[in-house]
């Protein structure tokens, strides 16, 4: 297996194609990068801009370039000596025109050959929902779309289909016939009976009306093709028959204004397979499994056999051939057995690095048995952010914040609101669903027959909403100790906050524990297990949408706390539990993934960074916070006698600012706009005035207007005057915080990863800011030239880099000296133990330090952090400002050590001082010589 020593997420979209990647691989490998890790690269929807709604995995995206400038890239980056890590996405994919396999569901019905490729209620073993399949995607509701026009039959030589703006969707055959029958007459008169087309018509009538019900799969297929050629070759040969067909399209198609003239296309899209309806229909009623909440992605059913060899047959390829040389699978927890589908990767693609994208719990850990290397690194991202967090001002900072807010508000409180107001309006048709199948269960047991659906339905959202982790992993082999124990504390927890459904949490508890009573047939043991996957797959789009996509952006105590798969709760992580983290990693994952920022982050890794720095000055803080919101007082605005922003959404503005603000003059502009798009899908997620399903115009109109208000010189003077020299403050304290946090994340155990563009000061926000094109030509520049005058004057090198901090070469020549001490001892970074170090002295609490150590070789990461009370703005924590502290060596290590961030040597007994290993660079790396 190919271990990658560093992996770089790049991004690829419609503008950065295969060949763009091409022209950077040059540059990541002489940045130390051993892996390219790149975004899905299948076919996705046209336009996308992050890959993930695919509409056909077995071909690459036409969009990021030819079969052959795909392969030039492989070939340039294996010449480099480079691997490939795939992100791929097997629970979803696009519910688009472009998705052939839907399509030819909504065409063919029960019929098609693809009903087992989608998590749709036909599929259900257990469910007699036949309903037609909702197709929530309209802007507005269906009869002021379809009234307004909006809906347009159309007819070409694929046949006739439903338009609406960029979505076409099929007619079903059967809708051929009350199509071509209206107005024939007319048709009869103009060639008359005789003729041989209108002839050719008729017979295309009497076989429409006479297809076999035992006809389907690719039998049917094929008939229909034969009969949709034949109507266009009357088309397209016999003028009469066109302007038939044109004319009928017109009629169908209505008059805005005229209600009744749009009832021939009411009836005819009535007749088909799939029912189209407002966006918003979705969150109420849903008969397909939706990824998280999104209607535009349909979830696949990879459990079947056949569609998991479908989708992965192009994988399979590509990696049999050498060209992908390891797998990130996305949102694992959506998949209907995670480790059934675990068990048969591995077995298709062999012995191949496999990181899953898993959000974990602090106390969590991955299952042992899943035969993998790890995650793709958020629970590293939140360990290595929360040493950053001073965590004894956690009062201070409830104070700062409850005062500020003008409330008291409790994070666990807040999860569990935000949890139910996710069940209540977004995931209420998922649940329903739910609810039907345990009501269909619960019927034919004595001790179930007085279950009312609404009541399975509480007790179901009551489960789901204490549920403390993602999803457990129950199987039909069974149930391991970890997962019953969290069933058993969730049911606990349930009945006593709602006692008036012991009965039923009793029952759904059994279900869960897999207490079968002995007088269950085969099929009604099938039908419990069925629930119980099915309820598993519902705990993590829950978690999702009511902590990351909602919670996040309401509890609003310390924002670099709240991150993907972070708890905002834990003020911080003591570095203790730090190096237990580590220690634990090294001995059941040493290939997990490590990183510090993804496409899905909240915020930039150096936001982070800076905003850790507001955990050091409470009191400053406050000061600071209080007194730019009372000189902003005038420029909020005031609606029935209450402000906006609010205070909450005003406190999680000013966070942002000290977090975000860019350091180049050039950015301000952009950066206004922005923050204005930023916040807009911050409030909007927050949930509280404002929503997706609901938006309010007039609160965000007021937030935008602030915000322009507060950055526009011309009017805030008084703010910017303040403001500034603070968050300028905070951003150079944010620098070191940022070089420690680099440090850690390349020489912990693991797998470090790169998100494209930190190699240099990252301080984007939620995507798609996150998303914005890379400049890496000046990162390529910046390179070059740092390896030359390293060569020769590497002292002098570092010194230029800390005189100019802010163009963010010192995090690049970081990052670049530690990638190639991590390719220089690959072995002693992948395979050595990992050992905290014990830090005495005067600032022993300011330094995280621990050493890497395989056989006779040691290396000694040391990372400063809390540096606020060290130094003063404009100093650098070098030297004698580290007075007596130092490190206690494990014992037996060399005395001679080489710092591989700056070259030089030193020397050590039993101690070493911090002032010598830090006397030129704010971290040290050292090696024993």
């Amino acid at each position: 297996m190919r271990i990658p020593t560093a992996t770089y997420r790049i991004q690829f979209t419609p503008q950065f194609g295969f060949d763009n990647a091409k022209a950077i691989a040059a540059y990541l490998a002489d940045l130390g990068i051993s892996d390219l890790y790149a975004s899905p690269i299948f076919k996705a929807r046209s336009g996308s801009t992050h890959g993930y709604d695919i509409v056909d995995a077995t071909q690459l995206n036409p969009e990021l370039g030819t079969n052959e400038s795909f392969d030039a890239l492989v070939d340039e980056i294996q010449s480099l000596g480079m691997g490939w890590l795939q992100d791929i996405v097997p629970n979803h994919m696009a519910y688009s025109s472009e998705n052939d396999y839907l399509m030819d569901i909504l065409e063919h019905g029960p019929d098609s050959s693809y009903t087992d490729y989608f998590d749709i209620s036909w599929n259900a073993p257990f469910g007699d929902r036949q309903e037609r399949i909702l197709a929530p995607l309209l802007g507005d509701f269906y009869g002021a779309s379809l009234e307004n026009g909006h809906i347009q039959l159309q007819y070409e030589q694929n046949g006739l289909t439903v338009n609406y703006y960029s979505l076409k969707l099929p007619l079903r055959l059967e809708s051929y016939t009350k199509f071509i029958t209206h107005n024939l007459g007319k048709l009869t008169r103009t060639l008359g009976r005789n003729h041989p087309d209108f002839i050719k018509l008729l017979g295309i009538l009497y076989i429409l009306k006479n297809v076999p019900s035992e006809v389907a799969g690719k039998q049917r297929q094929d008939q229909i093709a034969f009969i949709k050629g034949l109507v266009w070759e009357l088309y397209t040969t016999n003028e009469a028959i066109h302007e038939f067909i044109d004319e009928n399209i017109k009629t169908f198609n209505g008059e805005p204004g005229n209600s009744e003239s749009f009832n021939l296309l009411d009836e005819l899209l009535n007749d088909q397979f799939y029912r189209l309806a407002f966006w918003k229909v979705g969150a109420e009623e849903m008969n397909y499994r939706r990824f998280f909440t999104v209607n535009e992605l349909i979830s696949v059913k990879v459990e079947e056999v056949r569609v998991f060899n479908n989708t992965h047959s192009l994988i399979q390829k590509l990696v049999e051939e050498g060209k992908f040389t390891g797998l990130r699978i996305d949102h694992i927890d959506g998949l209907y057995n995670p480790i059934q589908y675990l068990e048969r990767l591995r077995e298709k693609m062999g012995d191949v690095y496999i990181t899953v994208e898993k959000i974990l719990e602090i106390t969590e850990d991955l299952p042992k048995d899943w035969k993998i290397e790890g995650t793709s690194g958020y629970d590293f991202l939140n360990y290595v952010n929360g040493v950053f967090c001073q965590t004894e001002n956690q009062s201070q900072f409830d104070k700062i914040y409850y005062n500020f807010i003008g409330s008291r508000v409790d994070y666990a409180s807040i999860v569990k609101d935000k949890k139910h107001l996710i069940l209540e309006k977004n995931l209420a048709g998922d649940i329903d669903s739910l609810a039907l199948l345990l009501k269909n269960i619960s019927s034919k047991y004595r001790y179930g027959n007085d279950f009312t659906l609404n009541g399975l339905k509480r007790a179901i959202a009551e489960v789901l909403t204490l549920f403390p982790i993602y999803r457990t992993y129950i199987t039909p082999d069974g149930i391991g100790d970890s997962d019953r124990a969290t069933i058993q504390e969730v049911i606990s927890q349930a009945k006593e906050q709602t006692p008036l459904l012991q009965h039923e949490l009793t029952f759904i508890e059994k279900l869960m524990l897999l207490e079968f009573d002995d007088s269950l047939t085969q099929t009604e043991r099938e039908q419990w297990i069925y629930f119980v996957l099915r309820m598993q797959q519902y705990s993590g789009p829950l978690m999702a949408k009511g902590v990351e996509d909602t919670t996040l952006y309401v509890y609003n105590r310390l924002l670099s706390l709240n991150e993907v798969g972070g708890n905002p709760g834990h003020f911080g992580i003591d570095v203790t539990k730090f190096h237990a983290f580590n220690q634990q990693h090294q001995a059941t994952w040493p290939h997990t993934m490590n990183t510090t920022a993804t496409h899905d982050t909240k915020r930039g890794e150096d936001v982070r960074a800076r905003l850790n720095v507001l955990s050091e000055i409470p009191d400053e803080w406050d000061q600071q916070v209080n007194t730019w919101s009372a000189i902003n007082r005038g420029h909020r605005s005031v609606r029935h006698g209450f402000a906006i922003p609010d205070r909450n959404d005003e406190y999680f503005l000013y966070q942002t600012l000290v977090g975000a603000f860019p350091f180049a003059e050039h950015e301000h502009a952009s950066f206004v706009e922005r923050v204005k798009d930023y916040i807009i899908k911050a409030i909007r997620e927050a949930k509280v005035h404002t929503a997706w399903l609901r938006p309010d115009s007039e609160y965000e109109e007021a937030c935008t207007s602030f915000i322009e208000k507060v950055l526009d010189p011309a009017i805030s003077k008084e703010f910017l005057e303040a403001f500034r020299p603070f968050q300028q403050r905070i951003a150079e304290y944010g620098i070191f915080n940022s070089l420690s946090q680099t440090l850690l994340k390349i020489t912990a155990p693991g797998v470090p990863d790169l998100y494209q563009g930190t190699e240099l000061w990252e301080l984007s926000l939620v995507d798609p800011d996150n998303r914005r094109p890379v400049d890496f030509e000046q990162r390529r520049t910046y390179l070059s030239a740092i390896r030359e005058q390293a060569k020769t004057d590497i002292l002098g090198l570092i010194q230029e880099l800390l005189n100019d901090k802010t163009d963010g070469r010192i995090k690049l020549f970081l990052t670049a000296q530690l990638l190639q001490a991590r390719t220089n001892y690959v072995s002693l970074f992948q395979d050595g133990d990992y050992l905290p170090l014990e830090v005495q002295g005067t600032y022993a609490n300011h330094i995280i330090a621990f050493a890497r150590r395989e056989g006779n070789q040691t290396a000694i990461a040391i990372a400063p952090r809390f540096l606020t009370s060290l130094i003063q703005p404009g100093e650098n924590p070098l030297g004698e400002s580290w007075q007596d502290t130092h490190l206690q060596l494990p014992s037996g290590t060399s005395h001679t050590w080489k710092n591989v961030l700056t070259q030089q040597s030193l020397k050590s007994t039993e101690t070493l001082s911090i002032a010598a290993a830090l006397a030129h660079f704010p971290v040290a790396l050292l090696v024993s010589d």
